[in-house]
């Protein structure tokens, strides 16, 4: 499975609610949802399809709130993403369920119980999950909270990335004045401009690193993230604050700063890497040609660079390589990191025909709810 979700392949829900009758009205998670359906729907992001990635605004009842989540659940075969702002309140148990419009703190029968969320994402399709829980339990939504009942721990599910906002006493959601959230605003700015350095793309720990840390400089909750499986290297977007190392003329192979292939976690990124080889190396298609043992055509390296997808053996990207100046300790790290891709990359999917008149298995948290089934 590559690092990189597959956009045709992957579903989106963004759900937010932002005027309550019994609590706190939080008016900036009305704009959270569409600032944050246009970045995964932007094309230099994840670029999902519009009608991949659906907006559930205000919803009024559980039915309301699931079912599209159940709809996406059963669509996404890659990656699903499921995002939540609003308030997140605990029962007389100690469990997690999300506020409502006229929800009450301590009944969960007002709101929507997170493990009815957990139900749908068990029974679901895709091989990876993202749970963005923007809710921090501030005290005037809740209460006291001890420091062990956090959010994430509540929020555990197997297979997926939890990326939550800390609940804190004291501290309000959206700061005044401010347009979005401070979680999802901060969220918005990375994905949108980038984090200056050397990775290519936002992967999921990346993100987190510099939430946790911009959050933290502002004197705002700290959010948290519960891991499974390695799901914290799924990339979320491109890194629009990558540059990569200036050339002047012909490198020299003992000094250049040649593009680190550690940093590559797509083919995409593996592929433009192998361009800014050349680019610092200073040498045009036509001079690489000439370098090249044995020989290698200026049309065959124009193909390498401008290739789609990862190419099936090394042996070209290894003569190229040498012909840039790249120096020889360097090469085991390229020839690794293309191994690694090449092994993520996700087999061709077979086309397999329904049987005609063939009824589909009872899905979904209502079949679930009337049988009694619980997991865990």
């Amino acid at each position: 499975m590559s690092a990189l979700p597959d956009p045709a392949l992957s579903r989106a829900v963004l759900i937010g609610v932002s005027g309550y009758v019994h609590l706190e009205p939080l008016p900036a998670v009305a704009n959270n949802l569409p600032a944050l359906a246009a970045v995964l729907t932007s094309s230099g992001l994840w670029n999902l399809p519009p009608g991949h990635c659906t907006v559930v605004a205000e919803p009024d009842s559980t039915p309301a709130m699931l079912d599209a989540v159940q709809q996406a659940a059963e669509a996404a075969e890659d990656t699903l993403l499921v995002y939540f702002a609003g308030h997140g309140l605990l029962d007389g148990r100690g469990e997690l369920f999300f506020g409502l419009p006229r929800s009450t703190a301590g009944r969960s029968h007002t709101g929507v119980t997170y493990q009815a969320l957990r139900e749908i994402l068990a029974d679901a399709r895709a091989q990876r999950f993202v749970i963005i829980l923007d809710c921090c339990l501030s005290g005037r939504a809740l209460g006291s909270m001890s420091s062990d009942e956090m959010l994430a721990d509540q929020a555990e599910i197997e297979g997926s990335y939890l990326l939550a906002a800390a609940p804190d006493n004291g501290l309000a959601l959206a700061p005044p004045g401010e347009t979005h959230t401070a979680f999802t605003g901060e969220l918005l700015r990375i994905l949108r401009d980038g984090i200056p350095g050397t990775a290519r793309d936002l992967d999921l720990d990346l993100v987190y690193r510099h939430l946790r840390a911009a959050l933290s400089a502002r004197g705002l909750p700290q959010p948290q993230k519960r891991v499974r499986n390695t799901a914290g290297r799924l990339i979320l977007a491109r890194n629009h604050a990558y540059r990569p190392a200036p050339a002047d003329g012909p490198a020299d192979p003992a000094g250049a700063t040649w593009p680190d292939p550690e940093q590559c976690h797509t083919p995409r990124a593996f592929l433009e890497a192998l361009a800014e080889v050349r680019a610092v190396s200073g040498h045009t298609l036509t001079a690489l040609s000439q370098r090249a043992d044995p020989p290698l055509s200026a049309g065959s390296i124009s193909a390498l660079l401008n290739r789609p997808t990862l190419p099936r053996t090394w042996k070209t990207t290894s003569i190229y390589l040498t012909a840039c100046g790249l120096p020889p300790e360097q090469a085991q790290a390229w020839k690794t990191a293309w191994e690694r891709l090449r092994a993520t990359e996700p087999a061709p999917r077979p086309v397999v025909a329904s049987a005609a008149g063939a009824e589909p298995a009872a899905r979904g948290w209502r079949a679930r709810l009337g049988r009694g089934k619980r997991r865990r």
